[in-house]
C-alpha cells in the first residue's frame, strides 16, 4: 500500500505539513496527481456536490479548473486531532466573463492510517471582487513562494 505521509495520528507540525502540501498540490491544478493523495473511494461533499472515488475527484476538479481560472489558494491549519484536520481557505480566481472571485471555505478532512483522506467536507462563499483586489500573487500554476503571506498575514 503506498502511504502519503505526513501519517496520523498529527501532531500541530505534521498538521501544517499536511495542510501545506495539500495547497501546494491544488495550486498546480492537476487533477489525476491531486486525486492520488484521497483514498479510492473517497468520498466528499464540495458545496452541494457530492463526489465518490478518485475518478470522480479526477472529473470534478478537471471540469472545477476549466472554470476557475488563473486559481490559485491558500490553505491554513485551524484544528487537527487523531487522523483529522480541519482547514480553512481563500482562493481567488476568474470566471471566462473576466469576472474575478475570492472563495472562502472550510474544510473537514479524514485519513486513513496510510495517510490518503478518505472524507473530504467543504463549504464555500464566494465574494465577486475587482482584479485590483487581488492578494494572491504569484507565478501560477505553482505552489504559493514560502515569502508570500498566508491568510492570517492577509487579514482573511
Amino acid at each position: 500500500m503506498n502511504t502519503r505521509p505526513p501519517l496520523p495520528p498529527f501532531t500541530e507540525e505534521t498538521a501544517i505539513q499536511k495542510v501545506r502540501a495539500a495547497e501546494n498540490a491544488w495550486n498546480l491544478r492537476n487533477p489525476e496527481a491531486v486525486s492520488l493523495a484521497y483514498t479510492t473511494d473517497t468520498r466528499w461533499r464540495n458545496r452541494d456536490v457530492f463526489v465518490n472515488g478518485r475518478d470522480e475527484v479526477v472529473r470534478f476538479l478537471t471540469q472545477k479548473w476549466q472554470r476557475e481560472l488563473d486559481y490559485r489558494l491558500i490553505k491554513e491549519l485551524w484544528a487537527y486531532t487523531g487522523h483529522r484536520i480541519a482547514v480553512r481557505f481563500v482562493y481567488e480566481c476568474h470566471n471566462a466573463d473576466g469576472q474575478w472571485f475570492r472563495s472562502h471555505g472550510n474544510e473537514n478532512w479524514e485519513f486513513d492510517e496510510f495517510g490518503l483522506m478518505r472524507v473530504r467536507r467543504a463549504s464555500i462563499n464566494d465574494q465577486s471582487i475587482n482584479e485590483s483586489d487581488r492578494l494572491f500573487h504569484w507565478d501560477a500554476p505553482g505552489p504559493r513562494p514560502d515569502d508570500h503571506p498566508g491568510l492570517t498575514e492577509l487579514g482573511l
